[in-house]
């Protein structure tokens, strides 16, 4: 895969497909930043993976739900240069049946996805927009796309997610850059292999088994690369033939 090395911010970084995007951007050359919240010390042990292995990496910490302090932080980063390749990885997961959702729940699972993406983009998209090329790649889910009970919050999140990434590729197509999502299935995980067995994910997937982060995070380095100028506007699922 032909690709310039760039500077990378990962949201989320610290996480399981976060990490492993974190990984595979550095092994295509980027310099990444591996952020995290409130896990900066698996940020710091990632980061001395990375660089052990011959790769470029420094972790960020700032909470994406606070404007403020992402762009303060933001503003650190952008000092060195701009970010050309974003990946918009941060989201949670706090499930309950709608006629029992709080208004936290609700609350908490749209401003990390939606309001951290405006907060985490809407800084870096002029610098990117700047050098007339660039790539912004939002991981959303299956679940925006074919619904799961007891996650309307986490559908709504990931479903405004899809249709922001539509409307922004517009908007930016013609300045090089690109804006793409990308909706998981089930991937194995601590999560997953808590609320999946495997004969339930043979049952749901037609592939009969669970994708990996590091196919995932495969995925995001193609569409991070040169030889995907001409993707964009596009929700990606990668879930096995679930949908």
């Amino acid at each position: 895969m032909n690709t310039t090395p760039r500077r990378a911010l990962v949201t989320g970084g610290s996480g399981g497909i976060g990490a492993a995007i974190c990984r595979r951007l550095a092994f295509a050359g980027h310099y990444v930043y591996v952020h995290a919240n409130r896990g900066i010390a698996t940020a710091d042990a990632l980061v001395a993976d990375i660089v052990a292995a011959g790769g470029h990496a420094q972790s960020i910490a700032f909470d994406v739900t606070q404007e403020n302090a992402t762009r303060a932080a933001l503003d650190g980063v952008l000092e060195a240069g701009p970010i050309q390749v974003l990946v918009n990885n941060a989201g949670i997961h706090d499930d309950a049946a709608f006629p029992g959702m709080s208004s936290e729940q609700w609350h908490r699972v749209i401003d990390v996805s939606i309001g951290g993406f405006y907060h985490v983009t809407q800084p870096l998209l002029l610098p990117m927009i700047r050098t007339r090329w660039g790539r912004v790649l939002n991981i959303s889910s299956i679940t925006a796309l074919i619904g799961n009970r007891g996650q309307t919050n986490y559908a709504a999140a990931k479903g405004a997610l899809n249709a922001a990434t539509k409307s922004l590729s517009l908007e930016v197509a013609s300045r090089g850059v690109t804006v793409n999502a990308i909706a998981p299935g089930i991937i194995a995980s601590g999560m997953a292999n808590a609320a999946f067995d495997a004969a339930r994910i043979a049952e749901l997937v037609p592939m009969k088994r669970a994708g990996t982060a590091d196919e995932v995070a495969h995925l995001v380095a193609f569409l991070a690369s040169d030889e995907a100028a001409y993707i964009t506007g596009q929700v990606i699922a990668i879930s096995g033939g679930l949908a």
